[in-house]
């Protein structure tokens, strides 16, 4: 609209200049004095109008151009009272300045928000440009990392501490690696990234430095305590049914001193569960030893074992103490002649923790049961399944079972599980997990 106005107000013009000039020429050739004075006067009326009226457009834009250049956004252009195409070009003019004031804003109150967020992390970083050394910006973090008041040059660190800018700033760093560097007599081992941007021709570099000395003596620290809790969590669930077992055969002994004729010692039974302690207590101490090192095993010592004699071993431990809590425990193969190469010592642990877990979920359940079975598929795998008829596990933490460290108990280290998924990987094996709450778990070994 104000387009059309705007070409109407410049064709009438032009018409009454032409209309002016025509009166003109006609006063000449007519020679009428009159007729070329009026015609003369209004025509540079009407050019001057003219001129005035194309010209005010282009000084307002230039006015514009202007501030922008000297980026004065806060300029006002009057629009009222203005003539109506100006005034329209002087809102488009006001509305450019007040985005433009907008953006600035964001941006700035971003760049507020970034550097107060890089001023609360506890990672030092500095950038500078690379030819000059003149510093950018530097956080308070790499200061105190470093030790060093507020500088605006890196060359000042190298007349200060010469081999520290030397390790930082002349050596060049693979992102994420660690060095070693000296600040006031004291080590310190950090963790170094740098990286290089380019703005106006001009090349800067970031360096960011991260102080992990105390992180790498607390997760020490943190590491012995789970170590201790990992290794005493697996050797209570290993003694605990030799505990039982001994228990059994003192009493019976106990028993058989008192009234040797009517408690006679079964000699063949006293031997295999003496037999059964034996071999888990040799299975404890190699559990210690491969756990010890299980980061660095590459080879376990895997034989073809008959799973009925796994069962057996697994039985004889296992049902004194599953027994005293009136848990019935089963062991169903429909094959005799199975066998499974693996190492013997570290399943038997892995079938432990399961029916240890599977003894916990047990309680306060009526008829609490324990399945063990084994059987070989059609696909190549054999398969070793232990399940209860307990509470189950939720499906919302069914994937973070076997994370380290995990547990639902109240006691427990939540090493259990993860410890039996290591040892199946060892066997290039798998495990997995099915349960439904309330009708129970079932948790399968294929190899």
């Amino acid at each position: 609209m104000t387009y059309k106005k705007y070409s109407l107000g410049l064709l009438l013009r032009l018409v009454i200049l032409t209309g002016s000039l025509t009166a003109v020429a006609f006063g000449i050739s007519l020679h009428q004095m009159a007729l070329i004075i009026v015609g003369a006067i209004l025509a540079i009326v009407i050019f001057y109008n003219l001129y005035k009226f194309i010209t005010r457009r282009f000084v307002a834009m230039d006015d514009f151009f202007e501030s922008v250049k000297y980026n004065d956004f806060s300029r006002r252009f009057v629009s009222k009272g203005a003539p109506e195409d100006l005034s329209r070009l002087h809102e488009g003019f006001n509305l450019i300045n007040d985005k433009i004031r907008e953006i600035n804003s964001n941006k700035e109150a971003q760049y507020l928000y970034l550097q107060k967020i890089l001023e609360m992390v506890d990672v030092g970083i500095i950038s500078y440009n690379q030819k000059t050394g003149d510093v950018l910006w530097a956080n308070e973090a790499i200061k105190k990392t470093l030790s060093i008041p507020s500088f605006k040059n890196i060359k000042f660190l190298k007349s200060r501490k010469p081999e520290l800018f030397e390790t930082i700033f002349e050596m060049s760093h693979l992102t994420g690696s660690s060095i070693s560097i000296k600040v006031n007599g004291e080590k310190l081992k950090v963790l170094v990234s740098e990286t290089v941007f380019y703005e106006n021709e001009h090349s800067f570099k970031i360096i960011l430095l991260q102080n992990i000395d105390e992180t790498l003596n607390q997760n020490e620290s943190e590491a012995w305590k789970k170590l201790l809790s990992v290794m005493t969590h697996e050797i209570m669930n290993s003694i605990a049914p030799i505990s039982s077992l001994a228990d059994t055969l003192q009493y019976q002994v106990t028993e058989n001193l008192k009234n040797p004729e009517e408690n006679a010692l079964d000699i063949s039974d006293l031997n295999e569960a003496i037999g059964s302690i034996k071999k888990r207590s040799e299975g404890l101490m190699k559990f210690a030893k491969t756990y010890r090192s299980l980061n660095k095993v590459t080879h376990i010592n895997r034989n073809n074992v008959f799973v009925e004699d796994l069962f057996a071993s697994i039985e004889r431990l296992m049902r004194p103490s599953l027994a005293s809590k009136n848990i019935d425990l089963y062991f169903e193969l429909s094959n005799l002649q199975l066998q499974v190469k693996i190492d013997s010592y570290l399943i038997e642990q892995v079938l432990i923790n399961l029916i240890v877990n599977a003894r916990d979920a047990l309680q306060n359940i009526e008829n609490p049961e324990i399945y063990v079975s084994a059987k070989a598929t059609t696909d190549g795998y054999t398969v070793i399944k232990v399940i209860d008829n307990g509470n189950g596990i939720p499906q919302e933490i069914q994937e973070t079972i076997f994370v380290p460290f995990f547990t639902t108990k109240k006691n427990g280290s939540g090493i259990g599980l993860s410890l039996c998924k290591q040892i199946m990987m060892l066997h290039k094996g798998k495990i997995q997990i099915h349960s439904e709450e309330n009708k129970g778990t079932a948790i399968s070994l294929l190899f």
